[in-house]
């Protein structure tokens, strides 16, 4: 069970503590939420816990299993696809629809780039996930829409367990530099091509996925007994004995 912070409040909520500890690679896909240890946490009562899972389990964020509990989603190849293709079209149109990019705005920008350039300089991998996909939230806040801001957390939350799964490789700086041309664009107050910059950015960070990975349930443990990864066996061409 990944830890969650006790001092979360009523105004955050239990859900919104499990999607923060998400977006910040903290909790990985396939974690399991007990009803009871969660509960226990935050001292509320199992049926607080339950109602925030409903509401988790609505926004895709995390799944019941029969008779084992509540879990953190792990994203199917097809569900990856279409998370990809929902931020395309929801990230181009916002910035399409933005007519400025104000001072504060900007200096806000440029801090999160600058954050970005220094976690790539720490090599610090779990603080460049986070930043990674606040970077696409932080340009959410700057169009003021507070809906266009919840629809893009939840995605963002599902595309950093999508990472956990199928990115083999991490190019953070290729990141960091497809970021640093869309707040180019803005500065130049060319929002269309802002927008056409998220969609190549999200395009290249897509293709760099191994969608034919499967993931390995085994992954936490095999860490912490310091075994090698998990990798695929070889498809024998040798021909299958008869049974006899």
């Amino acid at each position: 069970m990944q830890d969650l912070s006790p001092q979360q409040n009523d105004q955050t909520g239990i859900d919104e503590a499990i999607v923060s500890g998400i977006l910040s690679a903290r909790i990985r896909p396939g974690t399991r939420l007990g009803e009871s240890e969660v509960a226990s946490l935050f001292s509320v009562s199992r049926t607080r816990v339950r109602e925030a899972m409903m509401r988790l389990e609505q926004r895709g964020i995390v799944k019941v299993s029969p008779r084992r509990g509540w879990f953190v989603v792990e994203p199917s190849a097809e569900e990856a696809m279409m998370v990809y293709a929902a931020r395309r079209v929801i990230e181009a149109g916002l910035l399409r629809g933005m007519e400025e990019l104000t001072t504060s705005g900007r200096e806000k920008l440029h801090a999160h780039l600058a954050e970005e350039k220094a976690a790539i300089a720490a090599g610090d991998r779990q603080r460049l996930t986070c930043l990674m996909g606040d970077f696409h939230i932080r340009i959410a806040e700057l169009s003021g829409n507070t809906i266009l801001v919840e629809i893009l957390r939840d995605l963002t939350a599902r595309t950093i367990l999508i990472s956990l799964l199928y990115q083999s490789e991490f190019h953070a700086m290729q990141s960091h530099l497809g970021h640093c041309r869309i707040v180019a664009a803005m500065e130049e107050g060319d929002f269309l091509k802002a927008a056409a910059l998220s969609v190549d950015h999200l395009d290249e960070v897509e293709t760099g996925l191994d969608l034919t990975r499967r993931p390995d349930p085994l992954a936490d443990l095999r860490h912490s007994l310091s075994l090698p990864p998990q990798t695929a066996a070889a498809p024998s061409n040798a021909p299958r004995k008869a049974k006899p």
